[in-house]
């Protein structure tokens, strides 16, 4: 897998551009990247730091701690369920501490996305918070550095 900086044509493929502009300017800003497979084919997306935030995590002061890095990814619902989640999240994992070093990584996940929860758990992250935004369900998972497989 490899991956670069979200283009606008990529953002196409990832949001439907009925979703407004504010959303392209942040697909734009410089914290989300597209993975793509060995073939070039569009895989998912991850981004980090206030964008990875759910808004109403944010105003429970849910997202504390400067060591702490917050990631969000996404993979292409078609690829979902079929065993790639793990290398996809491990790829974003060897990004991020690459590049940030952080203590830490946190994720926050609909509770709906038992997929996504399996996988998480699996790759090291445990529960530590719940809210719900715009009446959906959301956990928090953390995970330590050195933990990170």
């Amino acid at each position: 897998m490899n991956f670069h900086l979200m283009t606008m044509t990529e953002a196409k493929q990832v949001y439907d551009f009925e979703d407004g502009l504010e959303t392209f300017q942040e697909l734009l800003d410089g914290t989300y990247y597209v993975v793509r497979g060995n073939h070039g084919q569009l895989t998912g997306f991850f981004c980090f730091g206030l964008n990875a935030q759910v808004p109403e995590g944010r105003k429970l002061n849910l997202y504390n701690g400067e060591t702490v890095l917050d990631i969000g990814l996404g993979m292409k619902p078609d690829l979902t369920g079929k065993g790639r989640g793990l290398s996809f999240l491990k790829t974003v994992i060897e990004f991020a501490k690459q590049q940030f070093e952080p203590n830490s990584l946190r994720l926050s996940v609909a509770t709906f996305n038992s997929r996504g929860i399996k996988v998480y758990t699996r790759a090291g992250f445990n529960e530590t918070a719940a809210f719900v935004n715009n009446g959906t369900p959301f956990i928090v998972m953390t995970m330590e550095v050195e933990n990170l497989g």
